[in-house]
Protein backbone atom coordinates (compact mmCIF):
# COMPACT_ATOMS: atom_id res chain seq x y z
CA UNK A 1 0.00 0.00 0.00
CA UNK A 2 1.22 3.79 -0.80
CA UNK A 3 2.14 5.84 2.06
CA UNK A 4 -0.28 8.10 1.19
CA UNK A 5 -3.11 5.57 1.36
CA UNK A 6 -1.95 4.15 4.40
CA UNK A 7 -1.55 7.05 6.23
CA UNK A 8 -5.20 8.48 5.18
CA UNK A 9 -6.54 4.43 5.95
CA UNK A 10 -5.01 5.22 9.31
CA UNK A 11 -6.51 8.54 9.96
CA UNK A 12 -10.18 7.03 8.72
CA UNK A 13 -9.98 4.04 11.04
CA UNK A 14 -8.80 6.52 13.95
CA UNK A 15 -11.34 8.90 13.38
CA UNK A 16 -13.95 5.62 13.39
CA UNK A 17 -12.83 4.49 16.68
CA UNK A 18 -13.18 8.10 18.53
CA UNK A 19 -16.72 8.29 17.50
CA UNK A 20 -17.39 4.86 17.95
CA UNK A 21 -16.15 5.47 21.31
CA UNK A 22 -18.24 8.55 21.87
CA UNK A 23 -21.35 7.14 20.95
CA UNK A 24 -21.22 3.59 23.15
CA UNK A 25 -23.50 3.68 25.97
CA UNK A 26 -21.75 5.05 29.08
CA UNK A 27 -22.22 3.67 32.17
CA UNK A 28 -24.98 6.01 34.35
CA UNK A 29 -23.87 7.39 37.03
CA UNK A 30 -24.73 6.84 40.55
CA UNK A 31 -26.74 9.49 42.49
CA UNK A 32 -24.91 11.18 45.01
CA UNK A 33 -26.98 10.89 48.13
CA UNK A 34 -29.59 14.30 48.56
CA UNK A 35 -27.95 16.83 51.57
CA UNK A 36 -30.78 17.38 53.80
CA UNK A 37 -31.09 21.52 55.57
CA UNK A 38 -34.17 21.66 58.03
CA UNK A 39 -35.08 25.04 59.31
CA UNK A 40 -37.36 24.92 62.32
CA UNK A 41 -38.79 27.65 63.11
CA UNK A 42 -40.35 28.55 66.88
CA UNK A 43 -43.68 29.60 67.97
CA UNK A 44 -43.87 31.35 64.23
CA UNK A 45 -47.40 31.90 62.89
CA UNK A 46 -49.02 30.27 59.87
CA UNK A 47 -49.42 33.65 58.03
CA UNK A 48 -45.86 35.27 59.56
CA UNK A 49 -44.44 34.96 56.14
CA UNK A 50 -45.29 36.17 52.29
CA UNK A 51 -46.12 32.69 50.88
CA UNK A 52 -48.57 32.69 53.55
CA UNK A 53 -50.38 36.01 54.07
CA UNK A 54 -48.01 38.15 55.49
CA UNK A 55 -48.69 41.75 54.01
CA UNK A 56 -47.11 43.95 56.48
CA UNK A 57 -43.73 43.38 55.60
CA UNK A 58 -41.99 41.26 52.85
CA UNK A 59 -39.68 38.00 53.30
CA UNK A 60 -38.18 37.54 50.34
CA UNK A 61 -35.84 35.19 50.90
CA UNK A 62 -38.38 32.51 52.13
CA UNK A 63 -40.74 34.14 48.82
CA UNK A 64 -37.60 32.72 47.16
CA UNK A 65 -37.54 29.22 48.80
CA UNK A 66 -41.28 28.83 47.95
CA UNK A 67 -40.94 29.84 44.19
CA UNK A 68 -38.22 27.28 43.99
CA UNK A 69 -39.88 23.94 45.89
CA UNK A 70 -43.42 23.50 47.00
CA UNK A 71 -45.57 25.37 49.43
CA UNK A 72 -47.15 22.80 51.94
CA UNK A 73 -50.63 24.31 53.37
CA UNK A 74 -51.63 21.32 55.27
CA UNK A 75 -48.80 20.94 57.05
CA UNK A 76 -49.01 19.41 61.09
CA UNK A 77 -46.98 18.90 63.99
CA UNK A 78 -48.33 16.30 66.42
CA UNK A 79 -48.34 18.59 69.48
CA UNK A 80 -48.08 22.38 69.31
CA UNK A 81 -45.33 22.55 72.18
CA UNK A 82 -41.51 22.72 72.14
CA UNK A 83 -40.01 19.30 73.69
CA UNK A 84 -42.78 17.69 72.09
CA UNK A 85 -43.44 18.47 68.74
CA UNK A 86 -38.74 18.81 68.16
CA UNK A 87 -38.50 15.48 69.67
CA UNK A 88 -41.41 13.62 67.07
CA UNK A 89 -39.42 15.73 64.53
CA UNK A 90 -36.61 14.49 65.31
CA UNK A 91 -37.77 10.65 66.02
CA UNK A 92 -40.45 10.66 63.84
CA UNK A 93 -42.37 9.25 66.58
CA UNK A 94 -45.76 10.62 68.48
CA UNK A 95 -45.44 12.52 71.63
CA UNK A 96 -47.54 9.37 73.18
CA UNK A 97 -44.61 6.77 72.15
CA UNK A 98 -41.52 8.93 73.34
CA UNK A 99 -43.54 10.22 76.21
CA UNK A 100 -42.31 13.81 75.72
CA UNK A 101 -44.84 15.90 76.60
CA UNK A 102 -44.72 19.70 76.77
CA UNK A 103 -41.73 21.79 77.48
CA UNK A 104 -39.21 20.53 79.35
CA UNK A 105 -36.87 22.97 81.89
CA UNK A 106 -33.41 23.16 82.19
CA UNK A 107 -31.22 19.74 83.45
CA UNK A 108 -34.15 17.43 82.11
CA UNK A 109 -33.82 14.45 80.75
CA UNK A 110 -36.06 14.85 77.46
CA UNK A 111 -35.53 12.26 74.87
CA UNK A 112 -34.92 9.15 76.05
CA UNK A 113 -31.66 7.66 74.32
CA UNK A 114 -34.02 4.52 73.14
CA UNK A 115 -35.50 6.77 70.21
CA UNK A 116 -32.87 7.06 67.32
CA UNK A 117 -32.80 10.60 66.40
CA UNK A 118 -32.56 11.48 62.73
CA UNK A 119 -28.79 12.53 63.32
CA UNK A 120 -27.97 9.09 64.90
CA UNK A 121 -30.07 7.32 61.60
CA UNK A 122 -27.73 9.43 58.88
CA UNK A 123 -24.76 9.40 60.54
CA UNK A 124 -24.49 5.61 60.44
CA UNK A 125 -25.10 5.87 56.96
CA UNK A 126 -22.11 8.13 56.38
CA UNK A 127 -23.26 11.39 56.51
CA UNK A 128 -21.95 14.45 58.30
CA UNK A 129 -24.17 16.35 61.08
CA UNK A 130 -24.65 19.28 62.64
CA UNK A 131 -27.05 21.31 64.75
CA UNK A 132 -27.21 24.80 65.25
CA UNK A 133 -29.84 26.52 67.55
CA UNK A 134 -32.56 25.59 70.31
CA UNK A 135 -31.95 22.08 70.95
CA UNK A 136 -34.64 21.80 73.54
CA UNK A 137 -34.67 17.62 73.24
CA UNK A 138 -32.89 16.44 76.78
CA UNK A 139 -30.61 18.42 78.97
CA UNK A 140 -28.61 15.97 80.33
CA UNK A 141 -25.11 14.45 79.30
CA UNK A 142 -26.71 11.50 77.31
CA UNK A 143 -29.69 13.68 75.70
CA UNK A 144 -27.87 16.57 74.76
CA UNK A 145 -26.84 16.82 70.75
CA UNK A 146 -23.46 15.69 71.24
CA UNK A 147 -24.77 12.26 72.13
CA UNK A 148 -27.44 12.40 69.93
CA UNK A 149 -25.83 11.85 66.46
CA UNK A 150 -24.87 15.68 65.94
CA UNK A 151 -21.12 15.96 64.60
CA UNK A 152 -21.04 19.35 65.37
CA UNK A 153 -23.25 21.84 67.31
CA UNK A 154 -24.07 25.19 69.23
CA UNK A 155 -26.91 26.96 71.02
CA UNK A 156 -29.21 26.83 73.87
CA UNK A 157 -30.57 23.42 75.41
CA UNK A 158 -33.76 24.51 76.37
CA UNK A 159 -36.17 28.41 75.52
CA UNK A 160 -34.86 31.59 75.80
CA UNK A 161 -37.50 32.61 78.66
CA UNK A 162 -36.45 30.07 80.98
CA UNK A 163 -33.55 32.43 82.73
CA UNK A 164 -33.61 34.88 85.28
CA UNK A 165 -35.26 37.69 83.55
CA UNK A 166 -38.57 35.67 83.16
CA UNK A 167 -41.73 38.27 82.70
CA UNK A 168 -44.00 36.03 84.84
CA UNK A 169 -41.70 33.42 87.14
CA UNK A 170 -37.99 34.82 87.37
CA UNK A 171 -37.16 33.01 90.56
CA UNK A 172 -38.22 29.70 89.29
CA UNK A 173 -36.30 29.65 85.93
CA UNK A 174 -33.70 31.97 87.29
CA UNK A 175 -32.64 28.62 89.63
CA UNK A 176 -30.03 27.89 86.83
CA UNK A 177 -27.96 30.05 84.37
CA UNK A 178 -29.19 30.13 80.35
CA UNK A 179 -25.90 28.76 78.85
CA UNK A 180 -24.41 28.66 75.24
CA UNK A 181 -23.70 25.62 74.51
CA UNK A 182 -21.06 24.65 71.44
CA UNK A 183 -19.55 21.51 70.85
CA UNK A 184 -20.54 19.86 73.76
CA UNK A 185 -18.84 22.71 75.93
CA UNK A 186 -20.28 25.58 77.42
CA UNK A 187 -19.04 28.49 75.90
CA UNK A 188 -21.37 31.31 77.53
CA UNK A 189 -22.18 31.19 80.97
CA UNK A 190 -25.10 33.35 81.72
CA UNK A 191 -26.41 34.30 78.51
CA UNK A 192 -27.44 38.41 78.52
CA UNK A 193 -29.38 40.59 76.63
CA UNK A 194 -26.74 41.08 74.34
CA UNK A 195 -25.89 37.63 73.56
CA UNK A 196 -30.04 36.71 72.77
CA UNK A 197 -29.68 39.25 69.91
CA UNK A 198 -27.00 37.32 68.05
CA UNK A 199 -28.26 33.83 68.59
CA UNK A 200 -30.08 34.10 64.98
CA UNK A 201 -26.78 35.58 63.20
CA UNK A 202 -24.67 33.14 65.27
CA UNK A 203 -27.03 30.05 64.45
CA UNK A 204 -26.57 31.35 60.65
CA UNK A 205 -23.49 31.85 60.65
CA UNK A 206 -22.10 28.32 61.79
CA UNK A 207 -25.08 26.69 59.07
CA UNK A 208 -23.30 28.64 56.04
CA UNK A 209 -19.70 27.53 57.87
CA UNK A 210 -20.82 24.08 58.16
CA UNK A 211 -22.07 24.02 54.05
CA UNK A 212 -19.09 25.17 52.97
CA UNK A 213 -16.76 22.94 54.58
CA UNK A 214 -18.94 19.44 53.56
CA UNK A 215 -19.92 20.66 50.53
CA UNK A 216 -18.17 16.89 48.86
CA UNK A 217 -19.53 15.03 50.99
CA UNK A 218 -23.73 13.83 51.83
CA UNK A 219 -24.67 16.09 55.55
CA UNK A 220 -27.69 16.71 57.78
CA UNK A 221 -27.86 20.19 58.77
CA UNK A 222 -30.61 20.76 61.47
CA UNK A 223 -31.63 24.64 61.82
CA UNK A 224 -34.01 25.55 65.07
CA UNK A 225 -34.23 28.77 65.73
CA UNK A 226 -35.15 29.91 68.99
CA UNK A 227 -37.08 32.92 67.06
CA UNK A 228 -39.93 33.94 67.49
CA UNK A 229 -39.81 32.75 71.00
CA UNK A 230 -40.50 35.18 73.50
CA UNK A 231 -38.29 37.05 74.68
CA UNK A 232 -38.16 38.53 71.20
CA UNK A 233 -33.77 39.89 70.01
CA UNK A 234 -32.31 40.32 67.13
CA UNK A 235 -29.26 41.58 66.11
CA UNK A 236 -28.21 45.45 65.70
CA UNK A 237 -28.59 45.30 61.80
CA UNK A 238 -32.22 44.55 61.84
CA UNK A 239 -33.84 46.60 64.39
CA UNK A 240 -36.38 48.80 63.11
CA UNK A 241 -36.09 47.69 59.65
CA UNK A 242 -39.51 46.33 59.69
CA UNK A 243 -41.02 49.25 60.20
CA UNK A 244 -43.67 47.09 62.25
CA UNK A 245 -42.44 46.48 65.94
CA UNK A 246 -39.79 44.00 67.53
CA UNK A 247 -41.75 40.84 65.78
CA UNK A 248 -41.57 42.42 61.98
CA UNK A 249 -37.55 42.75 62.58
CA UNK A 250 -37.04 39.15 63.75
CA UNK A 251 -38.98 37.60 61.34
CA UNK A 252 -36.78 40.02 58.77
CA UNK A 253 -33.72 37.85 60.49
CA UNK A 254 -35.37 34.40 60.01
CA UNK A 255 -35.65 35.58 56.28
CA UNK A 256 -32.53 36.92 55.94
CA UNK A 257 -31.30 33.92 57.36
CA UNK A 258 -33.24 31.69 55.10
CA UNK A 259 -31.58 33.70 52.30
CA UNK A 260 -27.88 33.09 53.65
CA UNK A 261 -28.28 29.66 53.77
CA UNK A 262 -30.22 29.01 50.58
CA UNK A 263 -27.33 31.19 48.48
CA UNK A 264 -24.54 28.72 50.51
CA UNK A 265 -25.61 26.08 48.93
CA UNK A 266 -25.90 27.92 45.37
CA UNK A 267 -22.01 28.94 45.78
CA UNK A 268 -21.03 25.49 46.59
CA UNK A 269 -23.00 24.11 43.52
CA UNK A 270 -24.82 21.83 45.52
CA UNK A 271 -28.24 23.43 45.41
CA UNK A 272 -29.63 21.42 43.04
CA UNK A 273 -28.94 17.72 44.88
CA UNK A 274 -30.19 19.63 48.68
CA UNK A 275 -33.42 19.11 50.28
CA UNK A 276 -34.29 21.95 52.31
CA UNK A 277 -37.48 22.18 54.77
CA UNK A 278 -38.77 25.20 56.19
CA UNK A 279 -41.52 25.20 58.96
CA UNK A 280 -41.90 25.72 62.37
CA UNK A 281 -42.59 23.96 65.58
CA UNK A 282 -46.06 25.36 66.20
CA UNK A 283 -48.45 28.32 66.15
CA UNK A 284 -48.01 31.52 67.79
CA UNK A 285 -48.09 32.55 71.17
CA UNK A 286 -50.57 34.71 71.23
CA UNK A 287 -51.00 35.79 74.83
CA UNK A 288 -47.57 37.93 74.06
CA UNK A 289 -49.92 40.43 71.63
CA UNK A 290 -47.60 42.52 69.67
CA UNK A 291 -45.06 40.39 70.57
CA UNK A 292 -46.61 37.40 68.84
CA UNK A 293 -46.93 36.07 64.87
CA UNK A 294 -50.45 35.70 63.25
CA UNK A 295 -52.59 32.87 62.41
CA UNK A 296 -56.04 32.55 60.42
CA UNK A 297 -57.01 29.16 62.08
CA UNK A 298 -58.63 28.24 65.67
CA UNK A 299 -56.44 29.24 68.66
CA UNK A 300 -53.12 28.99 69.03
CA UNK A 301 -49.52 27.25 70.36
CA UNK A 302 -50.85 25.00 73.42
CA UNK A 303 -53.91 23.74 71.89
CA UNK A 304 -54.79 20.77 69.57
CA UNK A 305 -56.61 23.11 67.61
CA UNK A 306 -55.43 23.84 63.50
CA UNK A 307 -54.10 27.61 64.86
CA UNK A 308 -51.45 25.50 67.22
CA UNK A 309 -50.77 22.58 64.99
CA UNK A 310 -50.91 23.77 61.65
CA UNK A 311 -47.42 25.07 60.48
CA UNK A 312 -46.43 26.53 57.33
CA UNK A 313 -43.96 24.41 55.48
CA UNK A 314 -41.88 24.27 52.86
CA UNK A 315 -40.18 21.69 50.89
CA UNK A 316 -37.50 22.55 48.33
CA UNK A 317 -35.78 19.44 45.95
CA UNK A 318 -34.61 20.81 43.00
CA UNK A 319 -33.15 17.48 41.39
CA UNK A 320 -36.88 15.74 42.22
CA UNK A 321 -39.19 18.88 42.70
CA UNK A 322 -40.56 21.42 39.90
CA UNK A 323 -40.99 24.94 41.97
CA UNK A 324 -43.63 27.06 42.29
CA UNK A 325 -46.35 25.41 43.38
CA UNK A 326 -48.86 24.60 45.81
CA UNK A 327 -50.06 21.71 48.02
CA UNK A 328 -52.80 20.76 50.16
CA UNK A 329 -52.17 17.27 50.98
CA UNK A 330 -51.88 16.91 54.71
CA UNK A 331 -48.78 15.14 56.28
CA UNK A 332 -47.10 15.07 59.84
CA UNK A 333 -43.41 16.03 61.05
CA UNK A 334 -42.93 12.69 62.24
CA UNK A 335 -43.49 11.80 58.19
CA UNK A 336 -40.46 13.30 57.49
CA UNK A 337 -37.29 10.62 58.69
CA UNK A 338 -38.87 7.78 56.90
CA UNK A 339 -39.59 9.82 53.77
CA UNK A 340 -35.97 11.26 53.93
CA UNK A 341 -34.57 8.01 54.61
CA UNK A 342 -36.21 6.54 51.58
CA UNK A 343 -34.92 9.47 49.85
CA UNK A 344 -31.16 9.49 51.02
CA UNK A 345 -31.12 4.81 50.52
CA UNK A 346 -30.49 5.21 54.54
CA UNK A 347 -31.94 2.20 56.52
CA UNK A 348 -34.56 2.75 58.92
CA UNK A 349 -33.91 2.80 62.69
CA UNK A 350 -34.27 -0.57 63.70
CA UNK A 351 -36.85 0.57 66.65
CA UNK A 352 -40.43 1.10 65.82
CA UNK A 353 -41.75 4.66 64.35
CA UNK A 354 -44.86 6.25 63.48
CA UNK A 355 -43.80 8.34 60.90
CA UNK A 356 -44.45 7.21 57.16
CA UNK A 357 -43.26 7.75 54.01
CA UNK A 358 -44.89 10.42 52.50
CA UNK A 359 -42.76 11.08 49.20
CA UNK A 360 -45.42 10.38 46.98
CA UNK A 361 -48.11 13.14 48.50
CA UNK A 362 -44.99 15.01 48.77
CA UNK A 363 -44.24 15.42 44.93
CA UNK A 364 -47.58 15.20 44.19
CA UNK A 365 -47.54 12.15 42.45
CA UNK A 366 -50.89 11.15 40.53
CA UNK A 367 -53.45 9.19 42.53
CA UNK A 368 -50.79 9.01 45.78
CA UNK A 369 -52.83 8.63 48.99
CA UNK A 370 -51.52 9.04 52.39
CA UNK A 371 -50.03 5.37 54.02
CA UNK A 372 -51.42 6.53 57.45
CA UNK A 373 -55.19 5.66 58.36
CA UNK A 374 -55.10 8.71 61.17
CA UNK A 375 -53.18 11.87 62.54
CA UNK A 376 -53.19 12.11 66.41
CA UNK A 377 -52.89 15.06 68.42
CA UNK A 378 -52.38 15.70 71.79
CA UNK A 379 -51.21 18.47 74.46
CA UNK A 380 -49.71 17.83 77.12
CA UNK A 381 -49.98 14.38 78.25
CA UNK A 382 -53.53 13.91 77.03
CA UNK A 383 -54.67 12.99 73.61
CA UNK A 384 -57.02 16.00 72.43
CA UNK A 385 -58.03 15.29 68.51
CA UNK A 386 -57.97 12.55 66.06
CA UNK A 387 -57.59 13.26 62.02
CA UNK A 388 -58.59 11.65 58.77
CA UNK A 389 -54.59 10.55 57.14
CA UNK A 390 -56.12 12.76 53.87
CA UNK A 391 -56.99 15.85 56.23
CA UNK A 392 -60.31 15.81 55.16
CA UNK A 393 -62.23 15.47 58.73
CA UNK A 394 -60.73 15.79 62.42
CA UNK A 395 -62.90 14.98 65.75
CA UNK A 396 -62.19 16.72 69.00
CA UNK A 397 -62.39 14.38 71.68
CA UNK A 398 -64.11 16.03 74.81
CA UNK A 399 -61.16 17.89 76.42
CA UNK A 400 -60.26 21.62 78.18
CA UNK A 401 -58.25 24.20 76.67
CA UNK A 402 -56.89 27.43 77.20
CA UNK A 403 -58.74 30.41 75.14
CA UNK A 404 -57.01 33.77 75.35
CA UNK A 405 -58.86 36.29 77.60
CA UNK A 406 -56.61 39.40 76.45
CA UNK A 407 -53.05 39.87 75.38
CA UNK A 408 -50.45 41.57 76.34
CA UNK A 409 -47.58 43.76 74.66
CA UNK A 410 -44.16 44.55 74.42
CA UNK A 411 -42.95 41.20 75.95
CA UNK A 412 -45.42 40.93 78.70
CA UNK A 413 -47.72 37.73 78.54
CA UNK A 414 -51.46 37.99 78.92
CA UNK A 415 -53.94 36.22 80.15
CA UNK A 416 -55.51 32.95 79.15
CA UNK A 417 -59.44 31.51 80.44
CA UNK A 418 -60.59 27.54 80.33
CA UNK A 419 -62.89 26.00 78.24
CA UNK A 420 -64.15 22.91 76.81
CA UNK A 421 -65.10 21.51 73.65
CA UNK A 422 -67.73 18.21 73.47
CA UNK A 423 -66.75 15.71 70.80
CA UNK A 424 -67.29 17.18 67.51
CA UNK A 425 -66.45 16.62 64.15
CA UNK A 426 -65.17 19.02 61.79
CA UNK A 427 -65.41 19.35 57.70
CA UNK A 428 -61.64 20.38 57.27
CA UNK A 429 -62.02 21.10 53.41
CA UNK A 430 -64.68 22.99 53.57
CA UNK A 431 -64.34 24.64 57.08
CA UNK A 432 -60.98 24.97 58.18
CA UNK A 433 -61.22 26.88 60.67
CA UNK A 434 -63.08 24.41 63.28
CA UNK A 435 -66.37 26.61 64.17
CA UNK A 436 -69.14 23.96 63.23
CA UNK A 437 -69.35 20.80 64.42
CA UNK A 438 -71.13 18.05 62.04
CA UNK A 439 -71.08 15.27 64.15
CA UNK A 440 -74.34 14.59 63.78
CA UNK A 441 -74.61 14.76 59.78
CA UNK A 442 -71.86 12.27 59.37
CA UNK A 443 -72.13 9.49 62.34
CA UNK A 444 -70.20 7.03 59.76
CA UNK A 445 -67.40 9.29 59.68
CA UNK A 446 -67.51 10.17 63.58
CA UNK A 447 -67.73 5.82 63.80
CA UNK A 448 -64.64 5.29 61.96
CA UNK A 449 -62.51 8.35 63.74
CA UNK A 450 -63.57 6.94 67.31
CA UNK A 451 -62.49 3.92 66.45
CA UNK A 452 -58.98 5.10 65.30
CA UNK A 453 -59.07 6.91 68.52
CA UNK A 454 -59.81 4.18 70.29
CA UNK A 455 -56.91 2.15 68.91
CA UNK A 456 -54.04 5.08 69.14
CA UNK A 457 -55.44 5.39 73.18
CA UNK A 458 -55.02 1.68 73.66
CA UNK A 459 -51.79 2.29 72.39
CA UNK A 460 -50.24 4.76 73.81
CA UNK A 461 -52.27 6.13 76.76
CA UNK A 462 -53.54 3.00 78.14
CA UNK A 463 -51.34 2.93 81.61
Amino acid sequence: MKPKLLLFTLAIITLFSIVSCNNSPKEPEEKKQPNIVIIFLDDSGYSDFSPFGQKKIKTPNVQKLAEEGITFTNFYVPQAICSASRSALISGCYPGRTKVFGAHGPKERGLETSFPTIAEVFKKAGYSTAVFGKWHCGDQAETRPAARGFDESCGLMYSNDMWKHHPENPEYWGRYPLQFWENNKVTIEDVDFDDQKMLTKWYTEHAVDFINRHKDEPFLLYVPHNMAHVPLFCSPEFEGKSGVGLYGDVLLELDWSVGQINTALKENGIDENTIVIFTSDNGPWISYGNHAGTTPFREAKGTSFDGGTRSACIVKYPDELAGNQKSTNTFLTIDFLPTLCKLANVSLPETEIDGRDVWDLIAGKENATNPHNYYAFSNGSEFQAIMSGDGKWKMHLPHDYRTLDYAANDGMAGKYKQTKIELSLFDMENDPYETTNVIEAHPDIAEKLMSFAEQHKTKFYSE
